[in-house]
């Protein structure tokens, strides 16, 4: 099922969107080569019957306003579009940062949460499942079945576990239950293996609520459209504060892949380039090829018989071998790039950032920083251009991490 894989300038307008981005990627679920649905045949029906659920209270107004009101009241939104005013004069660029660290729970991953867990209420589901890297998407699962009164079982990494004992225990208070995984390399991946693994046996009442772009058709373009709301909220935001309305960059980090799917979906018909920015250790866009991964085909990082290897990434919502299939379909097609980063540049970007404008972005999100930094100060970024940076999460979780780090 997950483990088996198949290989198969500045000054410069950004190349036309090939056909189909960023829209609905229809019965099939293929963006380009990429996508589709690989699962188990016990698990075709739920797949079928979460697409139809889904694009039933997609077109739903009534479904449609609830999920709009709980963004709002529950959630925080709009989230901010704050200048990075003392990072954009060390720079010589303009920065603004998409604050989706401001949310509640403190990442974006709760734009999608709710959303999916509004259509397992919808659907008669009694619990939700979860895998989760850093955690986070991990304690948004758990604070949307509290609020919607589902149970919540979590499938996490022993090795996540012990370097985000914060978030466990935020989800243990919200009353998940937190599943180790002793598998493998005790990472997100891992989690994804067993959060799958149980939902074929329980099918019946339970909801599988993938945290990013990845997974079995329809994941990766059902989660793309609940994390749509980034994308549009920002180009409304950029087209108040800048003068031609478009940034010259937008920027996001990139593991699986949702935040940033989420931000381009909002520009990808504009000339900004968009810029996704991965783990130097688990760079599937950079370093992948072809296969087959949790239920979907996309670029992965295998080894010469094709067998998944293991990622690395100090930032343990970025440590994963695969990246979304819509993300490698942008990137083939020319319309993104994908740049990576190494972990000493993760850190002192976090370190640079909170000490010029007093922001303590997570790991994952700081990966974004650090490229945005490096290609400032080397003229890649040229002096005077406008990026738009989505800040996908806050640091607090990553204390632990940081402190061994320093």
């Amino acid at each position: 099922m997950g483990e088996m894989s198949r290989s198969g300038r500045q000054g410069v307008p950004a190349p036309a969107a090939p056909a189909r981005a960023m829209s609905d990627p229809g019965a099939t679920g293929r963006f380009g080569t990429y996508g589709g649905r690989y699962v188990p045949e016990s698990l075709i029906p739920a797949c079928h019957e979460i697409e139809a659920a889904f694009r039933e209270a997609w077109s739903d107004p009534e479904f449609r306003g609830r999920l709009d009101t709980l963004l709002t009241v529950y959630a925080g939104r709009p989230t901010p579009l704050t200048p990075a005013w003392r990072l954009s004069h060390e720079l010589g660029i303009t920065l603004f940062l998409k604050r989706e660290d401001l949310t509640h729970t403190g990442s974006h991953k709760i734009n999608n949460v709710i959303g999916q867990a509004l259509l397992a209420h919808r659907m008669g589901k009694e619990r939700l499942l979860a895998e989760t890297g850093a955690g986070q998407h991990g304690v948004a699962t758990a604070t949307a079945a509290a609020l919607l009164g589902l149970k919540a079982t979590v499938f996490m990494g022993e090795r996540d576990i012990e370097r985000q004992e914060l978030n466990v225990l935020r989800m243990n208070v919200l009353g998940a239950e937190v599943v180790p995984v002793t598998t493998g390399s005790r990472t997100l991946k891992d989690a994804c293996n067993e959060a799958m693994r149980h939902w074929v046996s329980s099918v019946d009442n339970s909801y599988y609520c993938i945290g990013s772009v990845m997974g079995p058709h329809p994941y990766p373009w059902m989660v793309r459209e609940f994390q749509r709301v980034i994308g549009e909220e920002a180009r409304a935001q950029c087209a108040a504060e800048l003068p031609v309305g478009v940034p010259d960059y937008v920027v996001a980090c990139v593991g699986g892949g949702s935040n940033a799917a989420g931000t381009f979906a909002g520009f990808v018909d504009t000339t900004a380039r968009l810029i996704g920015v991965e783990a130097e250790g688990g760079a599937a866009a950079t370093f992948g090829r072809a296969g087959v991964l949790h239920g979907f085909r996309s670029l992965v990082l295998q080894d010469e018989d094709g067998q998944v290897t293991e990622a690395h990434s100090v930032a343990a919502g970025l440590d994963y071998p695969g990246i979304g299939p819509e993300h490698a379909h942008l990137r083939d097609g020319g319309r993104a790039r994908y740049e990576t980063v190494n972990d000493e540049e993760v850190v002192q970007a976090l370190l640079c950032l909170a000490r010029t404008e007093g922001i303590l972005a997570a790991l994952e999100s700081s990966h974004a920083v650090a490229w945005v930094i490096r290609a400032a100060k080397s003229g890649e970024i040229a002096p005077g251009s406008t990026v738009m940076l989505t800040l996908s999460g806050r640091g607090d979780k990553d204390i632990a991490s940081i402190k061994e780090l320093l």
